[in-house]
């Protein structure tokens, strides 16, 4: 039992799970927030021009925001519907999604193609009268937009490489990209005096360095997506698919774009040298990124966690995913505060090596660096209550949190500031109070979401029945379904697998809350899905539930003995058999070859794994969760033997 022996650990506290799936979701975001970090160093830096092309940098900023966030939006929706279609095995589905997703790349680049074409260099004037400032912000701007293909196609192709499991090589991708950035910023800046132009081009090249790793790891690895160009014909429905999911998404990280526009144009009115306080702003709110970023990735994780578990109705799960998420989310900002806090100094001093107009930025930077890090533990709260909200199924109360900590409380704040002769030394509080404002109605908006949410599930409590069912699951190629239908045979009990169930949950009328809100096709394909969402994971224990209240059965897969944990009279089962075994079965059934039967198999079980350990918390194929484990390859008349004697057993003791 290969897949058991890998499991033997004890089942894993929830506390545990959120650094575990959001450790590596930090490092992605805070690479990305680093990649802007970079390109702020190396201008500043430049010999006597460092501060006008640091303003000018951060001019442009709120753009290439948007571009960030526009793909963002589009790749959070691709990815979802990508996924639920890869689970409900629909190849054609899938082709269309990922074709229409390669069409939203091309189609949002060539937006931003005909803005940096015609509009750079008018956004660039709505923000500063200098002349060389508006130079250098225009070519910057003009190059990252004209360009910006590399990264829309890079978004488009990571979330490709997610939803198919291989999110490993989507990081080397970006970390490839990265670093060549790095690498040519100081080439085209200093060697070749290139200027800003020079770090434009190093962004873009690194982008496309990204983007075409991406697409050869896709195009050489991802087998599970056909990649024919008719399929890049876009198709309505599922673009709207797309962006139903990915809107509130891209609106949300759009929101850092008017805020950042919104606090450049304000600051530009001061009364002191404006290019030390916009650009001053600009270095730091790349620097607090990496605080941020750190805070979404912990909110991202629960937002999976927390729908699951609030899916399958678990209200002390639920509660402890809410506590132990925000709680995580505390200890990460308040370590970002305390960090910041320390280095602020020497952090800002990156920003003047070469000495000159550079070194007025240091002392600026370092104050507003820790400032403005005093919020960041209330910037935590906030975000970790958004994720909170959104896994319970609100989508205002998020995006309210966002226009009070990005733009209502931010804008008349700063403005107040300005008007201070002590601007370079006050106008940083703007941020810590924006925080600690938002954060009392993110308190308010977190209780309100667990009184009518949370406190009214019902507490787990145990439910007595007389109705004999057995649970299966399965390693794929194991014959489980065979040997499900067999058993079910001998014991003259009904059997269900995930088909079935669903029919016969339609026959009585049982899933008739879910089809109110879903088309019969989609509830169908909703419940057939192993993309664990929260509305498929509540429909599916709904009906299984339901089923096990009014009579006894075998039912394969769906976590099914998770799903029944609180009911008597269940019998866990497991299956599981050599990969020999398992790629000689499937190689039959499909007509595959050994390779094909193998990453099949592997496909599968990863799918399944995945679904299980979401759903319930739980180890896929751990001992510790079944009543019994049993190793397929002595042949499905033997296995059958042993579960019905095992069974007859049990059943004579309890009488």
């Amino acid at each position: 039992m290969e897949e058991v022996k890998q499991n033997k650990m004890a089942v894993e506290p929830l506390k545990k799970l959120f650094w575990k799936m959001g450790l590596p979701m930090i490092i992605s975001l805070v690479l990305q927030a680093l990649y802007n970090v970079v390109d702020s160093i190396f201008v500043a830096n430049m010999e006597g021009t460092g501060v006008l092309a640091n303003e000018a940098l951060t001019i442009a900023f709120p753009v290439q925001i948007l571009i960030i966030a526009v793909g963002v939006g589009t790749g959070v929706g691709l990815n979802a519907l990508l996924s639920k279609s890869l689970g409900e095995k629909n190849k054609e589905k899938v082709d269309q999604v990922a074709g229409n997703g390669v069409f939203l790349a091309v189609a949002i680049y060539i937006v931003f193609l005909i803005f940096g074409l015609f509009c750079s260099e008018w956004f660039i004037g709505l923000f500063t009268d200098n002349s060389e400032v508006l130079k250098m912000g225009t070519s910057y701007l003009r190059i990252c937009t004209c360009l910006c293909l590399g990264t829309t196609g890079y978004t488009i192709y990571e979330r490709f490489l997610q939803a198919t499991g291989k999110g490993f090589y989507s990081m080397i991708s970006q970390v490839s990209g990265a670093l060549i950035n790095v690498v040519l910023d100081y080439i085209f800046i200093f060697p070749l005096d290139m200027g800003v132009a020079g770090a434009a081009w190093a962004t873009v090249i690194g982008q496309f360095i990204s983007m075409f790793l991406a697409m050869a790891f896709h195009y050489i690895l991802n087998k599970e997506i056909g990649n024919h160009p008719k399929y890049i014909r876009p198709r309505f429905d599922i673009i709207k698919g797309i962006y139903k999911i990915g809107a509130s998404a891209a609106l949300m990280q759009g929101l850092l774009s008017v805020m950042m526009a919104g606090v450049n144009a304000i600051l530009g009115t001061a009364s002191v040298d404006s290019g030390i306080l916009v650009g001053s702003f600009g270095i730091y709110y790349k620097i607090q990124q990496v605080a941020l970023f750190s805070a979404f990735g912990l909110s991202n994780t629960m937002i999976t966690i927390l729908s699951f578990n609030y899916g399958m109705r678990s209200k002390e799960r639920s509660k402890d995913c809410i506590k132990y998420g925000i709680i995580d989310t505390l200890i990460t900002t308040l370590i970002m505060t305390v960090m910041f806090e320390l280095v602020a100094k020497p952090l800002s001093m990156l920003f003047a090596l070469s000495g000159g107009s550079s070194a007025v930025l240091v002392d600026v930077c370092a104050r507003a660096t820790r400032i403005a890090a005093i919020g960041y533990a209330f910037m935590g709260f906030t975000v970790a209550v958004q994720g909170v909200l959104q896994a319970l199924g609100y989508a205002g109360k998020p995006l309210i949190l966002s226009l009070l900590r990005l733009v209502v409380f931010v804008f008349p704040t700063c403005y107040l500031f300005t008007l201070s002769p002590d601007v370079l030394d006050i106008v940083w509080w703007t941020f810590p109070i924006a925080e600690a404002l938002t954060c009392v109605f993110a308190y308010i908006f977190l209780k309100q979401a667990e009184s009518k949410k949370i406190n009214a599930l019902e507490s787990s409590s145990h439910k007595k029945s007389d109705h004999l069912i057995i649970t299966v699951s399965r390693e794929h190629g194991t014959n489980g379904k065979r040997i499900g239908k067999l058993v079910a045979q001998r014991l003259g009990l009904k059997f269900y697998d995930k088909e079935l169930s669903m029919l016969e949950a339609q026959h009585r009328g049982l899933d008739k809350q879910y089809a109110d809100n879903h088309k019969e096709q989609d509830m169908y394909s909703l419940y057939l899905s192993l993309d664990a969402k929260k509305d498929s994971v509540i429909a599916q224990s709904e009906i299984i539930t339901a089923l096990a209240e009014k009579e006894s059965f075998v039912i394969v897969g769906r976590a099914a003995d998770y799903v029944l944990r609180d009911h008597d009279n269940v019998i866990r089962i497991f299956l599981y058999a050599p990969m020999k075994y398992k790629i000689k079965n499937i190689m039959q059934i499909y007509g595959d070859s050994a390779s094909e039967a193998e990453r099949r198999i592997n496909l599968s079980d990863k799918a399944r794994e995945s679904y299980y350990e979401l759903v319930s918390n739980r180890k896929w194929g751990d001992k510790g969760n079944y009543n019994l484990c049993l190793d397929c390859s002595v042949g499905n008349e033997e296995v059958v033997d042993t579960i019905c004697d095992y069974i007859s057993k049990i059943q004579k003791r309890s009488n």
